[in-house]
């Protein structure tokens, strides 16, 4: 193979990006504004979209704990898969509690796999104005129960690689502050 045929065979690292945060925080349109850039790069990018996940990979789970937990860890090994093949996996996806997101970190870990942890931390008062699914008004109607961080719980990271608060910024400005990182760890 010649030197230029090398480069395109070249498999790039691949990284899981999991941005969380509440309902309507931002996170999916975030997720999308970075997979553009990414792939402006010449990088191989996968939006594992939670609304889609729970459709095709995770139907039949329900909003229990146990089964949030399940649907984390189930996104978290495809993920990982993605991510260990050199694809970078952005994974929009509310994730809500604490020991459900370590249990991926980990996962990602054990197998030398880059994670970056992005919490999208708008305020629920901002969450519960943009209602892109109407969850919010349901949960004030009493049509909805369990609504994450309304009457169900949400585990904010203490840690995370970054913190965006999406209601100060454009979603532009809020996908180029995670291209930064990921370009200042050699993952973009």
């Amino acid at each position: 193979m010649t030197t230029t045929e090398l480069q395109e065979n070249h498999v790039t690292t691949g990284a899981t990006v999991w941005l969380t945060g509440l309902p309507s925080a931002g996170k999916t349109t975030i997720a999308y504004e970075l997979a553009g850039r990414l792939r402006e790069q010449g990088r191989r990018v996968e939006v594992l979209d939670g609304d889609e996940i729970r459709e095709f990979l995770s139907a039949g789970l329900g909003f229990s704990r146990e089964d949030r937990h399940t649907n984390v860890q189930r996104i978290g090994f495809v993920a990982e898969l993605l991510a260990r093949n050199g694809v970078v996996a952005l994974v929009p996806v509310i994730a809500p509690y604490a020991d459900s997101r370590d249990a991926v970190r980990k996962r990602h870990e054990a197998n030398g796999t880059p994670y970056v942890e992005v919490h999208v931390a708008t305020p629920v008062e901002v969450c519960s104005v943009r209602d892109v699914k109407g969850l919010y008004a349901k949960q004030a109607a009493g049509e909805l129960t369990g609504l994450t961080g309304v009457d169900d719980p949400y585990e904010e990271p203490e840690a995370p690689d970054l913190r965006i608060e999406s209601q100060h910024q454009t979603v532009q400005e809020s996908a180029a502050s995670v291209f930064a990182l990921l370009s200042e760890k050699g993952l973009a």
